[in-house]
């Protein structure tokens, strides 16, 4: 009854946390504008005192945008076709089919997600140096680079998702085991049954789950700065805007490296805007799930 009587503090929170988390894009934005000498000065100034096109120009003419979209595209739309496939079939099979070992394997992908990353940066890498048959390697995987030289490196650690496995085994539970049943009376396979009833049944969670995957894939640089040490060709945007720095005026870096972010979040922009509703509907129907 006090909340409803006071619906202002809930609103009043609500504005405050989206003022704390709008402020720093803000910030961002408005340094991209500033001219040479005026970030970093104190007393800080928010607003640039003129506006200063010519960082974004110096941003483009610094970076290689044709191959660095070019690989970040090519990465982005791979991972997150191959964490939505992965992760729904893995998710109908550990949710709907009965096979010994289910309840071990269901453990094993919780258990992948209590490790951090990076942790296996290392080890991944050693596998795409010594990978049999590629690279110039022969079948013992030695005598040549493997895959850790081509793009395929990219996204070969990032193929299957055992978050995205856990959220889509979540939400397949709750599909009523009649209806799948009915169409396995009715001759279709598991998966027909796959394709035809669980896929259109999942679309919400499975587009937010595409949506963060993308981002994640998008913004990845940790292992993108190690495949790019050796293959720079492989290098992707934000790697490539981490190290435009390293060629620009230091008077001028950060407005120009702010520049260069604000392009390359433009396209997560355009993405979320295009599926907020499916990621507001998903984020709710798989916590009532």
């Amino acid at each position: 009854m006090r909340s409803r009587r006071k619906p202002w503090l809930s609103y009043l929170v609500v504005a405050l946390g989206g003022l704390v988390m709008v402020v720093p894009f803000l910030d961002l934005v408005m340094t991209s504008f500033k001219g040479p000498g005026e970030y970093g000065t104190l007393p800080y100034h928010f607003l640039p005192k003129h506006l200063d096109f010519g960082n974004y120009a110096a941003a483009i003419d610094g970076l290689d945008l044709p191959l660095l979209f070019r690989n970040s595209i090519i990465v982005t739309l791979v991972v997150t076709t191959a964490v939505l496939l992965t992760s729904s079939l893995a998710g109908y099979a550990l949710a709907k089919l009965r096979f010994p070992g289910r309840a071990f394997v269901f453990r094993f992908v919780l258990t992948t997600m209590m490790f951090p990353p990076f942790l296996f940066l290392i080890p991944d890498f050693l596998i795409l140096v010594h990978w049999p048959l590629a690279g110039g390697n022969n079948l013992f995987g030695t005598g040549g680079s493997g895959l850790a030289m081509s793009i395929v490196a990219l996204v070969m650690p990032f193929l299957v998702s055992g978050f995205g496995i856990f959220l889509m085994r979540q939400f397949i539970v709750s599909i009523p085991d009649e209806v799948l049943e009915a169409a396995r009376l009715d001759g279709a396979g598991e998966f027909t049954i796959w394709l035809r009833i669980v896929l259109p049944q999942t679309r919400p969670v499975a587009i937010t789950l595409g949506l963060l995957t993308f981002v994640n894939a998008w913004n990845e640089y940790i292992w993108s700065l190690l495949i790019a040490t050796a293959n720079p060709r492989a290098m992707t945007l934000p790697v490539g805007i981490q190290l435009l720095q390293n060629y620009l005026d230091p008077a001028r870096t950060t407005p120009i490296v702010m520049a260069g972010l604000v392009l390359s979040i433009i396209p997560v922009l355009v993405v979320f805007l295009l599926l907020q509703k499916y990621y507001v509907r998903g984020v709710l129907t798989s916590g009532l799930r």
